[in-house]
């Protein structure tokens, strides 16, 4: 464990805590880094441990850091099939299947992305995201297809976890949804928190955290359905979904948590309706929710990088069903 102490300097006066000790350059840590060390007890602010990383500071005021040492990682490395889009000795790109969870819970202690990673990679995964997530700078639900990049030094993940926090990276996602949205393109800005009546889903709370997802009609199926383009400012657990589904009340084709096989105003009364519904749900085996393309700066070599990835068969097969619809077969 090291520690630091430092003064709250007159040009200073108001940052919040977090941002104050992003600067610092002595401890060479990342905002989200530091937001956990401070979540954790770690920080004192004038003698006593502050647990917000909002606080703002005021000039005089000394913070003290206790930064833990690294935590060796006690997990098995598996062979775990991974699709690498683009790799160096710095950072991965991975094209995720659906099933896979990132890194490992209580409902998922083994078989997942960082076991893979750790099979693939050995030694090179950064650990600054802590021993369960090593490497991890963003993630994907289980079922959400797509890409995402994973750094193997801590200097590397810094500068990602940087660009994730200034919403300098961009992702962009495809959806396939029920109905269509009104209006057909706009930023929704509620924010996001865990559901108080059930706390394995998320819920759009006014005490939750700030979240901005802006969309687009790519195409409308009709009344039935509709392709999405949705671009993400901030990463909130399944923004997206809730999003859609709460606010725009198009909820994500496939999606068991915030949908349904027929969700309420889907117009199934004629047999061509039915008939199309049936088929895409007996299509859709998971959530029809893609990261498509993601866009970053490399944190080492600063070369600007942009990745595509197409939609797996499963979220082809059912936009193919629903342009047939849409045509009139």
């Amino acid at each position: 464990m090291s520690r630091h102490r430092f003064r709250v300097d007159t040009d200073e006066e108001g940052l919040r805590l977090d941002s104050f000790l992003a600067l610092r350059t002595e401890l060479d840590l990342s905002r989200s880094y530091l937001g956990t060390l401070i979540r954790n007890g770690h920080i004192t602010l004038d003698g006593e441990i502050c647990s917000r990383p909002s606080r703002r500071v005021r000039t005089g005021s000394i913070i003290e850091v206790e930064v833990p040492a690294p935590v060796e990682i006690d997990l098995e490395p598996e062979e775990i099939p991974l699709d690498i889009v683009f790799e160096d000795e710095h950072l991965l790109v991975i094209d995720k299947q659906a099933g896979l969870v990132v890194h490992p819970a209580a409902t998922a202690p083994t078989g997942t992305l960082v076991h893979g990673l750790l099979a693939h990679c050995g030694d090179d995964l950064s650990g600054i995201a802590g021993e369960m997530r090593p490497g991890i700078v963003h993630r994907l639900d289980k079922d959400t297809t797509g890409l995402l990049v994973v750094a193997k030094d801590d200097a590397t993940h810094r500068g990602l976890s940087s660009q994730l926090i200034d919403k300098s990276m961009g992702r962009r996602y495809l959806a396939l949804a029920w109905r269509t949205p009104s209006p057909n393109e706009g930023r929704v800005d509620r924010p996001i928190g865990r559901d108080p009546c059930d706390r394995t889903k998320m819920a759009v709370i006014e005490s939750g955290r700030h979240a901005v997802t802006n969309y687009r009609l790519i195409r409308a199926y009709g009344d039935l359905a509709s392709l999405l383009e949705c671009v993400l400012e901030t990463g909130r657990t399944h923004q997206i979904r809730v999003h859609l589904a709460r606010i725009l009340e198009c909820p994500v084709i496939g999606d068991p948590v915030y949908g349904s096989a027929r969700p309420r105003g889907v117009p199934t009364g004629s047999r061509r309706n039915r008939e199309a519904v049936e088929e895409v749900v007996r299509i859709a085996t998971h959530q029809l929710l893609h990261a498509e393309t993601l866009r970053f700066v490399h944190p080492v070599t600063g070369e600007e990088m942009e990745f595509s990835a197409a939609p797996p068969l499963v979220f082809s097969l059912a936009r193919k069903r629903l342009e047939r619809y849409a045509d009139g077969e």
